[in-house]
């Protein structure tokens, strides 16, 4: 892989690509996949597949930065540390959560990116998953769930199943994430919020993963490539996680759906032409 300025502005779109499209619902390997199909990047394939994933270590950082004083499992009062349970017990709910992906990830990862990585199926799942998100604000809806701390073990297991989905590209980890949340009850801002906690663990374990994979035998241009598409990753995401729980205090999720159904229908028409 060779850099040059034209290289570095490629590396920056990505990390802003996966800074704004790992927390909306959109899909963020989708839109990398689609934004490498039309401008590729200058990177071998390996190195690439493993780039993608690796990046949103800036996303999950952004998330621990942001929401550091919920998620923290110690409190320092009266001159020492105590343990706090709302806390202790959201991480075994998102360990919980976590469980579907991490087992089916190991069996069908690389055969879903290989057969599923092309953007005839981001498009499709973008369309499909869009129509659900506006059939699912349709209506008049009343949360039984209102809080992250009111997620027991059965509904984080239902959600992670969810998640799993996401396996496949254009689905959305965050969208596939909500989406099930609000099925069974989930107020929009408990479910976004505990998408965000539930990124944490979820996306490291796929970039360690796929570090392992790769091997630990960077060259110096692909160390700098890694280092700025997450360090833009993490500036973009701080804003994005600060806007989307602004934005769903007062909108649903229907604009989401009506970008997702427009740009696979955009991605369609140009395969076609």
């Amino acid at each position: 892989m060779t850099f040059d300025l034209t290289e570095i502005l490629k590396i920056i779109l990505i990390g802003i690509i996966e800074g704004v499209t790992e927390w909306l619902p959109v899909s963020s390997t989708g839109h990398m996949l689609l934004f490498d199909a039309f401008i590729p990047l200058d990177m071998s394939e390996n190195f690439k597949e493993m780039f993608f994933v690796v990046i949103q270590f800036g996303a999950i950082l952004a998330v621990a930065v942001y929401f550091w004083k919920r998620i923290i499992p110690l409190e320092y009062k009266n001159k020492i540390f105590e343990l706090r349970t709302d806390a202790i017990m959201m991480w075994v709910h998102v360990a919980i959560a976590c469980i579907p992906a991490a087992v089916l990830g190991m069996l069908f990862d690389d055969f879903l990116e290989t057969h599923f990585g092309n953007p005839l199926t981001i498009s499709i799942m973008l369309i499909v998953y869009g129509v659900a998100f506006i059939l699912i604000e349709t209506g008049k809806r009343k949360p039984k769930i209102n809080s992250v701390n009111e997620i027991d073990y059965k509904l984080a297991l239902i959600i992670g199943c969810f998640q799993a989905l996401s396996m496949i590209p254009g689905t959305s980890r965050s969208g596939a994430t909500i989406i099930g949340a609000l099925l069974f009850g989930v107020s929009r801002m408990a479910a976004a919020e505990f998408t965000f906690y539930l990124a944490v663990p979820t996306m490291f374990g796929a970039g360690m993963l796929k570090i392992l994979k790769f091997g630990f035998d960077f060259t110096r241009d692909e160390v700098f490539a890694l280092l700025l598409g997450m360090a833009v990753a993490f500036a973009v995401s701080l804003a994005v996680i600060k806007f989307l729980t602004d934005f769903v205090k007062r909108h649903d999720f229907k604009v989401f759906g009506w970008y997702r159904i427009a740009l696979g229908l955009i991605i369609i028409a140009v395969l076609l032409l």
